[in-house]
């Protein structure tokens, strides 16, 4: 059984699409509900990993698909699934993927979203294992109670496109820039869908913080995110900044090898590779802070891992950060980078550690650059600090 899938270049993706999946299976994200999971779990749609198609394997409901499809709709409505954020924030966009869903994907799609408190939840069973079933009457009664039909639309009903690989991604561009905690994701009548990203910024309420608390400022779920990057070939390195350590190479950030790498390579007294080229990644802390220790964990790159790595911080403004991101960062000389850490060896799968005797700078900061040479990957980045106000605190 072939796929159908056409081997073409999708179309590029949006600016928003480098910010955190909020709704990802990896970062806590979870389905509350579905009314139907007949062929594929509505969990599938929450994976990190792209999708995948197994040409000749069949389940007792039919063929295997790797997303959310329910069965051929013959009694009225439409199908739906509830969603909780795994970190609530400000969504700035939605991917909706179709990938491998052919001739058997979602015509149209409408998303729904509110904020709210576990008190307003309802106590819904577990899941379990839901393929080649629906909704019980139970369930249903249930999740009534949140009024899902009612929540606010970011996404009106609009028309999907089958799943080849140049129209599967569907993007939307979100405004708002209210606090969310759950989704609904609206099918209509019924089909199938591989994956949805809910691509933002985690917003924490950072006014039960005490002034001498030390808190990760970096981490999405407390509103870190990257805003750029030199290379991304292998690993995106939003994953720096993900939930716990990293699952495998894939849960960091890995570049491509440099080609300007020299022929033969010469080390300097520090055992510090010489190389003219690095690799960078610039993130906004989830709130301006002071740094007192910071985190660098090569876990899971052992033959791969960077030779060194720096970083730098700095003050932006919102406007100012605006700005950096439309030239992509190639910002003005006037903007002067402050070193935060400097060049430093690295070791293969090992967390490295830095206190403040190692820490230049003792500054309010807002943003940083981590720059690695000469390219590689790294796992997770942690930039443990007392949350400060600034003049850029708009941001928050």
């Amino acid at each position: 059984m072939s796929s159908g899938l056409k081997e073409e270049k999708t179309k590029v993706s949006p600016h928003f699409a480098q910010f955190n999946d909020l709704a990802s299976e990896a970062v806590g994200g979870k389905v509350l509900f579905a009314t139907d999971d007949w062929f594929a779990v509505a969990e599938n749609l929450l994976k990190r990993q792209d999708p995948e198609f197994k040409a000749d394997l069949f389940t007792e409901f039919g063929k295997w698909m790797d997303g959310w499809e329910t069965r051929r709709k013959r009694i009225p409505g439409h199908d739906w699934c509830i969603i909780q954020l795994g970190v609530p924030g400000i969504i700035h966009g939605f991917d909706v993927d179709t990938q491998f869903f052919t001739g058997n994907y979602a015509p149209r799609v409408s998303i729904q979203v509110a904020s709210l408190k576990g008190e307003h939840l309802p106590e819904l069973p577990s899941r379990g294992k839901r393929m080649g079933t629906a909704a019980s009457d139970e369930e249903f009664e249930l999740i009534t109670k949140l009024n899902s039909d009612t929540w606010e639309i970011l996404v009106p009903m609009t028309e999907l496109k089958p799943g080849y690989l140049e129209s599967s991604h569907s993007y939307f561009t979100v405004r708002s820039k209210q606090r969310w905690t759950h989704i609904r994701l609206n099918i209509y009548p019924d089909g199938g869908i591989a994956r949805f990203k809910v691509y933002g910024v985690g917003k924490r309420d950072w006014s039960a913080v005490g002034a001498n608390d030390l808190e990760d400022l970096i981490a999405m779920a407390n509103g870190g995110v990257c805003l750029g990057f030199s290379d991304a070939h292998f690993g995106h390195p939003r994953n720096l900044i993900s939930l716990g350590r990293a699952n495998n190479m894939a849960d960091g950030w890995e570049t491509a090898r440099r080609l300007d790498r020299p022929p033969v390579l010469k080390v300097d007294d520090n055992d510090i590779v010489q190389v003219s080229g690095s690799e960078w990644a610039i993130f906004r802390l989830g709130h301006p802070g002071v740094i007192t220790h910071i985190e660098i964990d090569t876990n899971h790159f052992k033959g791969n891992y960077p030779d060194s790595c720096k970083i730098d911080a700095y003050i932006l403004t919102p406007e100012e950060e605006n700005e950096a991101v439309k030239q992509k960062w190639n910002i003005k000389s006037d903007v002067k980078w402050k070193l935060l850490l400097p060049a430093t060896k690295l070791k293969p799968h090992k967390r490295h550690f830095f206190e403040s005797n190692s820490i230049q700078l003792h500054e309010v900061i807002t943003h940083v650059r981590f720059t690695i040479a000469p390219d590689g990957g790294v796992s997770r980045l942690r930039f443990w600090g007392f949350p400060r106000f600034h003049l850029s605190k708009q941001h928050q």
